[in-house]
C-alpha cells in the first residue's frame, strides 16, 4: 500500500486514482476504412468516404486492429471475450462528421486483467503492486480542430477520424502519483514489446485520461473528475498531484468536488474545468446497426496467443535466473523492448566473437552497455537507436577484453574512438598501438627488472609489508606503458615474490 498522503490544514487525505489509456493500435489502415494513419501527414490527406461519413458508406472492420486488440489483452493475462459488439456513442462535434462515434459499450472485446508495478522505495512504492484492468475496448478516434491557423475561424483535420483505439481502463487501485506513473510506463512497455502501440506518447499515438478523487482514509469513494488527454507520464503525474491537492483545498474549503471533466495546462502544471462530466446515458448508446456482432473462433485466438513475444516480467525473470544478471540490470534492461533487442543482439555477437556462451559473458555486456555505453551516448545527447556503435561493433569490443587483447581502460579509449568515428575496434586498437601484452616472457623479464632495481622494498615485502605487491604492479605497468595484461603481471609477480 502506498504511503502518500495530502496533509491537508484539516488533516490527512488519500488520493484513488484510475486511468483511461488510449492507445493507437498498430495496424495498416483505419478500424473501419482503408486510409492511412501515418503521422504528420498534411491535413485532411488521409481521409476515405466513410471517414467524413458520405451518404451510404458502411463499416468493415479491420482484423489487424481487433488481433491486435486481442493480442494485448492476453499480454496482461485477460478475459478475452469471443462475442463483443459496437455501439453507438451519439454526440455531435465538428471533428466527428459522422455524429457519433463507433466504440464498444455493454460487450468489449476484452475483459478483466491487470498488470504489476514494480516496487521502487525511492518513489513511495514500497512493494509490487498488482494493478486492475477492468476491460479493452475498441473504437474509432475523432478528429482534430486547429485554432491557430486563423484569426477568426477554427479549421478541421479529418485525418484521424476513424484511427483505431484501444481504451484500456484501470480499476481505481492506484493511490498516488508515483503508481500512476509506474502503471503508464509499464503499460508503454507491454504495449510495445506485443507491436499493438508504438507508444509515442508526443505523437498523440497514447494518452491517458487521468480519474482523481480524494477521501479520508479508509472512507468511501469521493467524487472524481476526470482530466482528459494528459500525453506524457510525467504530465499525468503532475496532473495528479494539482487535482488532488485542488480538490482537498475545494472540500475543507466547505465546498463540493464537482464531477467534470478538466483539461491538463502543461505550462502551469495545472488542471481547468472544461466542462461538466457526462454519464452514460447522456451519449444515447445502442447498438450500431451496421456491424454485425464480433464472434472470435477459436483458432484465430490460438494464432493470437502463438503470436506473442516474450513479455517483460518473463524476459527480466530470465536474465536474472538464466543469465546471472542482478535485478537492477535485468530491469533497466527489459523497461523498453529497443533496449533488450540491442542487448540480446549485443549478447549473441560477444559469446561468437569471444567463443564464449551467452551466460559466460552476460554480465560483461550488462554492465558494459548500462555503464559505459548508456553513460557515453547521454553525455553525446545521442540515443541508443541512433548510437554508432552497433551490437556488432559492441561485441567485438567485449570480445577483445575477455580475450585478454586489451584491458578495461583501453577498452574506454577505444568506445571513445568508436563514437566519434564508427570504425571496428579491432582497427582502433591496432591503429592507437593499444594492444595488450600478454607474453608471459616479455612480461616476465620486465618484473625481473622492477624486482632488481627495488630489492630493499623486496626484502620489505618478504618481511611481511604485503601492501607493497601494488607497488611491483604498478611499477610493471608502468615499465610496459600500461601495455600489460594486469592478471599475467599478478600471476608471475606471486610466483616470483613467493
Amino acid at each position: 500500500m502506498s504511503n502518500y498522503r495530502i496533509q491537508g490544514a484539516t488533516g490527512e487525505w488519500e488520493v484513488v486514482i484510475g486511468l483511461e489509456v488510449h492507445a493507437q493500435v498498430t495496424s495498416n489502415a483505419k478500424l473501419f476504412s482503408g486510409a492511412a494513419t501515418a503521422f504528420g501527414a498534411e491535413p485532411n490527406t488521409q481521409v476515405a468516404l466513410i471517414d467524413a461519413a458520405m451518404p451510404g458508406m458502411l463499416p468493415v472492420p479491420n482484423k489487424e486492429c481487433i488481433r491486435q486488440a486481442v493480442r494485448t489483452g492476453m499480454a496482461i493475462n485477460a478475459e478475452i471475450n469471443k462475442y463483443s459488439r459496437f455501439d453507438r456513442k451519439n454526440y455531435f462535434y465538428a471533428d466527428l462528421p459522422q455524429g457519433y462515434q463507433i466504440s464498444q459499450l455493454y460487450h468489449p472485446i476484452v475483459g478483466e486483467g491487470s498488470l504489476t508495478i514494480e516496487a521502487d522505495e525511492k518513489a513511495g512504492i514500497p512493494e509490487d503492486k498488482v494493478i486492475g484492468i477492468e476491460r479493452i475496448h475498441v473504437e474509432q478516434d475523432a478528429g482534430k480542430l486547429m485554432h491557430d491557423q486563423h484569426p477568426t475561424m477554427s479549421y478541421v483535420d479529418l485525418n484521424r477520424v476513424g484511427v483505431a483505439l484501444m481504451e484500456i481502463v484501470s480499476r481505481p487501485d492506484m493511490t498516488s502519483p508515483a503508481e500512476a506513473g509506474a502503471y503508464l510506463s509499464k503499460l508503454r512497455t507491454i504495449l510495445r514489446y506485443v507491436g499493438s502501440c508504438d507508444g509515442n506518447m508526443d505523437q498523440g499515438s497514447m494518452r491517458a485520461d487521468v480519474n482523481v478523487s480524494v477521501r479520508r482514509p479508509g472512507e468511501e469513494l469521493g467524487t472524481r473528475t476526470e482530466t482528459k488527454n494528459v500525453n506524457s507520464v510525467r504530465f499525468v503525474m503532475q496532473a495528479i498531484e494539482h487535482e488532488a491537492n485542488r480538490q482537498v483545498d475545494e472540500l475543507e474549503a466547505g465546498r463540493k468536488i464537482v464531477q467534470e471533466t478538466r483539461l491538463f495546462d502543461p505550462t502551469t502544471g495545472s488542471t481547468r474545468s472544461m466542462r461538466s462530466k457526462e454519464d452514460a446515458h447522456d451519449y444515447r448508446y445502442f447498438p450500431d446497426p451496421d456491424l454485425l456482432p464480433l464472434i472470435l473462433e477459436d483458432d484465430f485466438l490460438e494464432d493470437c496467443r502463438n503470436s506473442l513475444p516474450e513479455l517483460p516480467d518473463a524476459k527480466k525473470a530470465r536474465y536474472e535466473t538464466e543469465l546471472g544478471l542482478s535485478a537492477y540490470n535485468a530491469q533497466v534492461l527489459t523497461a523498453d523492448v529497443d533496449t533488450a533487442r540491442w542487448f540480446e543482439r549485443l549478447l549473441a555477437e560477444t559469446a561468437k566473437a569471444s567463443g564464449k556462451q551467452p551466460a559466460e559473458v552476460a554480465k560483461q555486456a550488462a554492465n558494459w552497455l548500462i555503464s559505459e555505453l548508456f553513460g557515453a551516448l547521454n553525455k553525446l545527447g545521442t540515443s541508443l537507436e541512433a548510437s554508432p556503435v552497433t551490437p556488432e561493433k559492441g561485441g567485438d569490443l567485449l570480445a577483445l577484453i575477455a580475450k585478454g587483447t586489451i584491458s578495461g581502460s583501453a577498452a574506454k579509449q577505444v568506445l571513445e574512438i568508436m563514437l566519434e568515428t564508427g570504425d571496428a575496434p579491432e582497427a582502433i586498437v591496432e591503429r592507437e598501438g593499444l594492444k595488450q601484452e600478454s607474453d608471459t616472457g616479455a612480461i616476465e623479464a620486465e618484473i625481473d627488472k622492477v624486482l632488481a632495481a627495488n630489492e630493499d622494498k623486496v626484502a620489505q615485502y618478504k618481511d611481511g609489508k604485503v601492501a607493497l605487491f601494488g607497488f611491483f604492479v604498478g611499477q610493471t605497468m608502468k615499465a610496459m606503458k600500461g601495455k600489460g595484461n594486469p592478471q599475467v603481471v599478478n600471476e608471475i609477480l606471486k610466483s616470483k615474490l613467493g
